[in-house]
């Protein structure tokens, strides 16, 4: 028998099983395709349980509430249905507040070009330029209730304000929080100060992603500051200045710290969420404040979205 047939007659070996503890690739492949599947879940799981909790269930019951009667008190309520939102809608001083809030809409419109203007001459080369972005942002640091009360002081009768005016020959008797005029436009005052430095970091972080080869480059074609903000950094910033308006119009809309503290909506200084709160806690009227906390919450989503189909966030390219 030659040595070709007594291999082909040889029985092959059986393939070795695999190693106790090791699987075969294919189902290491699915097992690792599932826990990436799964690991993302995981690290949402608590984020995602605190914003159930704390944000869509309570707005799901103040949804619930404001199609009741209840007075935030007794463990009764009583099914109304759309009896409060009628209400609203048909007591025409419960709406007059929000004329309050073109105070802030005209405050914030002077904030955004403060900030605007701040950003941009500090992201150039500027002597002190990091003392300047401490100073401009140190007012969002601190409490509003803190910047409440500095303020209250500092406008009433006597106080900060007119011992300066003093001392700049400037003799006053205004009563700052006297009337509604000087009122809302003190209060809006204060408003700008304290928010104009989250614009400023906005827009300054905007300004500084913006590639320093398109400055070069607008320098060498003797491009001036303004040239430059005019057709490179306004266009590369359009994003954050479209989220910058959104951000204070619904601001203007819902403002409620500063006034609340320095004047209690007194001298014509309420605003649509002080009356709410007093609706709730004075009045004992939970379920008409719900209601009009469930309209505010509307009519701040659909200021949103007109702005956002007037001004789309569309890619910028300026390269």
């Amino acid at each position: 028998m030659t040595d070709t047939t007594r291999k082909a007659a040889r029985p092959e070996a059986p393939a070795a099983p695999p190693a106790p503890g090791r699987a075969a690739p294919a189902a290491r492949r699915t097992r690792r395709r599932a826990r990436a599947g799964v690991t993302p879940w995981l690290f949402l799981a608590v984020p995602l349980a605190l914003l159930l909790t704390f944000t869509y269930a309570p707005i799901a019951n103040m949804a619930a509430y404001s199609f009741t009667d209840w007075d935030g008190v007794s463990p009764e309520l009583n099914w109304t249905g759309a009896e409060n939102y009628t209400e609203l809608l048909t007591r025409s001083e419960l709406f007059e507040v929000f004329l309050v809030s073109g105070y802030y809409l005209v405050a914030s419109v002077v904030q955004i070009v403060l900030a605007l203007y701040f950003a941009t001459v500090l992201s150039f080369n500027v002597r002190f330029r990091n003392f300047f972005k401490g100073v401009l942002f140190f007012p969002y640091l601190i409490n509003g209730v803190a910047i409440g009360f500095v303020f209250l002081y500092f406008f009433q009768d006597g106080g900060t304000l007119d011992s300066v005016l003093r001392l700049l020959g400037v003799e006053t008797d205004h009563a700052w929080l006297g009337t509604p005029f000087s009122a809302n436009t003190s209060l809006a005052g204060v408003s700008v100060w304290r928010y104009l430095g989250l614009n400023f970091v906005l827009f300054l972080g905007a300004i500084q992603s913006i590639p320093g080869e398109l400055y070069e480059a607008a320098e060498i074609d003797g491009a001036s500051r303004w040239q430059q903000f005019r057709h490179i950094i306004a266009p590369g910033i359009r994003p954050v200045l479209s989220l910058s308006v959104i951000l204070s119009v619904s601001g203007s809309l819902s403002v409620f710290e500063i006034p609340y503290i320095m004047t209690g909506g007194a001298t014509g200084t309420e605003t649509f969420v002080i009356q709410t709160v007093k609706l709730a806690f004075q009045f004992n009227k939970t379920g008409l404040a719900s209601a009009a906390a469930v309209v505010l919450l509307l009519i701040v989503l659909a200021v949103t979205w007109v702005q956002r189909r007037i001004v789309p966030d569309e890619k910028v390219d300026l390269v």
